[in-house]
């Protein structure tokens, strides 16, 4: 089977991109023939092919859609069974609504900013082309089926475009249980040690880059109503981080609040920590939850991160609203028990291994094969 994905650049530290990498190992390893159309991605990516389009940079908007026409004019040169894009574009034949809808966090963040915000956001030519490009990616007559990776972007696509009810399918994200496992916490001290955090400290780690999006400052208001013995661990860049300090040390959180900047590899972060906290305003389908549970750490979310479906309330974690900074402090409160904590990590971790890597592979394959089925007639 040969499939080509779409997705226009790696950053190591981006959840749709990492998703990408991890399903091409997966599919690979289930002998599926992988093209990569992409603007930029790193050498050695063994597991697929990479076909680079990589038009003139002349703003945002021209990012978007030169690299739209482009990946569509490789398309048709390809000979691919399926096409299965990670970016709004109307040439696929399968959407991965990975960074769910557009219009959904458009609609989150005028929740949180002020009328001349949303003046600001209504009137913005980015936010206008992208509708536009979203509503081509799901009603072009050539789109077969659009992949979910949460129960929440399924129900946000069947209300916006209900003529997609029928295309619309979940898969959740996989993740490397092996990659990804509760002996991350042998170089607990060691990390501690080198970012000078108090060994006995109960610490929450806050891992994603933009940081507005992902709600830290919702966790430090939170964190901010603990003990002085509970700290935040923040692993991402923001190029708002000196706004982030300053409202640390407004909220008194001086001496327990970390920014180690971004990280390629978050592992020993997970194993420096004790729980793990993301309130995010919008995240559709949240990689870090899955890892965060499979290193062995109970999870603290928002109901906006569509993985906080797999969570088990007050068993591997808890979800509340992201604005909601008592609820969120009191969950995290119940976590400074040792063995609370302990007990839900081990819960999460066992709850996350049906999500393993392989296991999503198989599914996939699965499922496009049931799609070439349905395209020949026999299904």
């Amino acid at each position: 089977m040969r499939v080509v994905l779409i997705r226009q650049r790696y950053r190591p530290d981006g959840g749709a991109e990492r998703f990408v990498a991890r399903a091409a190992q997966a599919l690979s390893a289930q002998g599926v023939e992988i093209t990569l159309i992409t603007r930029d991605w790193p050498q050695g990516a063994d597991d697929m092919r990479i076909a680079r389009c990589n038009p003139r940079y002349i703003g945002s908007i021209w990012r978007d859609l030169g690299f739209a026409l482009c990946a569509c004019r490789r398309v048709r040169m390809l000979k691919a069974d399926l096409v299965q894009s990670h970016e709004r574009m109307a040439c696929a034949d399968i959407f991965r609504a990975g960074d769910g809808l557009h219009r959904s966090w458009l609609a989150q963040r005028r929740k949180t900013v002020g009328l001349w915000g949303r003046i600001r956001l209504r009137l913005n030519p980015y936010h206008l082309y992208a509708l536009a490009a979203e509503t081509k990616a799901l009603t072009h007559p050539g789109l077969r089926a659009v992949i979910c990776g949460s129960r929440m972007v399924h129900d946000e696509i069947a209300a916006a475009f209900p003529q997609t009810a029928d295309k619309l399918v979940v898969l959740y994200n996989g993740v490397d249980i092996r990659h990804f496992h509760p002996d991350v916490k042998a170089e607990r001290d060691a990390v501690r040690g080198r970012h000078g955090i108090p060994l006995r400290d109960t610490v929450f780690v806050f891992v994603g880059s933009g940081f507005y999006r992902k709600g830290l400052a919702e966790a430090m208001r939170a964190i901010a109503r603990l003990p002085a013995s509970a700290g935040l661990l923040v692993v991402g860049q923001d190029r708002h981080e000196a706004r982030y300090r300053r409202l640390g040390q407004a909220l008194g959180l001086s001496g327990r609040l970390w920014f180690v900047g971004r990280q390629s590899d978050p592992r020993p972060f997970y194993g420096a920590a004790d729980a793990f906290i993301l309130p995010a305003l919008y995240d559709p389908s949240p990689n870090v939850v899955l890892e965060a549970m499979a290193c062995g750490l109970p999870v603290v979310t928002s109901h906006a991160a569509g993985t906080s479906e797999l969570l088990v309330e007050g068993e591997t974690g808890f979800v509340r609203d992201a604005q909601d900074t008592d609820g969120l402090a009191e969950t995290c409160a119940s976590l400074l028990d040792p063995v609370r904590c302990s007990e839900m990590g081990q819960a999460a971790r066992t709850a996350i291994e049906p999500y393993d890597l392989r296991l999503m592979g198989e599914r996939f394959v699965a499922f496009y094969e049931e799609l070439l089925r349905r395209k020949d007639g026999h299904g």
